[in-house]
């Protein structure tokens, strides 16, 4: 379909101007529906800046209100400047007239779950082999089907933004693959669930559900900005999920990834909550060909909430995290800080709520040996050296002092005092009007 002709079947929206919100309100023309990136607010910022669709003209700005409609929208922007406008709810599993589908709707015929379940029971197929065969092959088919239904790919030079509080993307994946300038803010990204987990008796000792579908993936992009939005497992928390041979059904995956030679990213102003794996930059040790000399992301104030790990876990990357508040979870807490491969993280000015019981040496993680700046971070209101407390508690995992370089790209920056104060107050979906 021609754009205009999608457009006209969209409906075109003149965009207003706003007021603010004080946190991450840009103060330009256009209200925040056409923000662009500040100057030096993060990795972003470099090389150019990201200004997303700024430019668009009348025809690329689209008004949607359903999945599809946001579909059509991407195709019909094709890289030229655009902003889409999300309202509502925008349920993925549903098709194109709106009707809601269930995961049956994907299966290949002749896909059992039941059967899955006896063809690779451990007890059956044992632990060393990866699973094969005909229901494998009809599980990755159906997989395959969900995965044309939920995955939605973005454009270069485009932005795509919330309307009022309640926007909302239901069971759906945001793909940002090999494009440039991209913009996404307030939006609320909630249950992007696998309906075929697969069954991998090789992962542990004791083998593992893994799932696919991140809420959104910066798979090989530049200069993107992500911006006050929530993301969430909202209606299928984990702890309400199954346990099948000993293990979680785990139905989710990350929340952010930024992989594959991504690079030039801030993320800024979000609210991750009640997830598992939520953020990882840099998906593979084994990716350096892509990776070494990108992966450069900006985080600051955003705020983790009842997080278990990735906060985020990097790999290569020269990652600046500033000014986030983590509200780490009574029970099932991993870490926040992941150091990978070749890392070069800077974590400075953080601030950390931590319950009883729950050490600061677990804000660490090594992964493998790479050095790590922590500079004024807070615990519970008080300075703690989270480098010298994890040496001293975990010495199996000693990390090295200094990533060798500092971050220079930054705009205001708050003392970690009242960090949780200033995050909790303006991060995530809804703020920005």
């Amino acid at each position: 379909m021609a754009a205009g002709a999608v457009a006209a079947a969209l409906g075109l929206a003149g965009l207003t101007a706003p007021a603010q919100a004080r946190s991450g309100g840009t103060g330009q023309s256009g209200g925040f529906e056409r923000a662009a990136l500040p100057a030096n607010d993060g990795w972003a910022s470099a090389d150019g800046g990201t200004t997303g669709g700024r430019a668009a003209d009348a025809r690329h700005v689209y008004t949607v209100t359903t999945w599809a409609e946001l579909k059509a929208a991407l195709a019909a922007a094709a890289g030229a400047p655009s902003v889409i406008r999300v309202k509502g709810t925008l349920d993925a599993l549903s098709d194109a007239q709106g009707a809601p589908l269930a995961c049956d709707d994907f299966a290949a015929d002749g896909y059992s779950f039941a059967t899955y379940l006896a063809t690779y029971d451990p007890a059956v197929w044992g632990y060393e082999n990866p699973v094969s065969g005909e229901q494998e092959d009809l599980r990755a088919a159906s997989a395959a089907r969900q995965a044309e239904q939920v995955k939605a790919y973005v454009p270069a030079n485009t932005t795509i933004v919330g309307v009022g509080r309640n926007a909302r993307i239901l069971g759906g994946s945001l793909q940002v693959k090999d494009v440039d300038n991209v913009v996404v803010r307030n939006l609320t990204f909630e249950d992007a669930f696998d309906c075929f987990p697969q069954w991998d008796p090789t992962d542990g000792d004791l083998g593992a559900w893994n799932s696919e579908y991140d809420n959104l993936v910066v798979y090989g992009s530049t200069h993107v900005w992500v911006d006050h939005n929530t993301f969430t497992d909202g209606r299928r928390p984990d702890s309400e999920q199954p346990y099948y041979f000993g293990q979680l059904y785990q139905q989710h995956d990350g929340e952010l990834d930024i992989v594959r030679g991504a690079d030039l990213v801030t993320v800024s102003w979000n609210v991750f909550a009640d997830h598992d794996k939520t953020l990882m930059i840099g998906n593979s040790d084994s990716a350096g060909a892509d990776d070494r000399g990108r992966l450069r992301v900006t985080l600051h104030h955003n705020q983790f909430r009842n997080i278990v790990e990735r906060a985020p876990r990097v790999r290569f990357g020269k990652v600046d995290t500033y000014n986030n508040h983590y509200v780490v979870p009574a029970s099932g807490y991993a870490y926040s800080f992941g150091i990978g491969i070749e890392s070069q993280l800077v974590a400075e000015k953080n601030a950390f709520t931590l319950p009883s019981g729950v050490s600061p040496a677990r804000v660490l993680k090594k992964w493998k040996d790479a050095p790590v700046t922590t500079a004024d971070n807070y615990v519970n209101g008080r300075y703690v050296d989270l480098l010298a407390v994890h040496n001293a508690e975990i010495p199996e995992e000693t990390l090295r002092p200094d990533a060798g370089w500092t971050p220079v790209l930054r705009t205001a920056v708050d003392a970690p005092r009242v960090v949780p104060r200033v995050v909790d107050a303006g991060a995530g979906a809804g703020k920005l009007r």
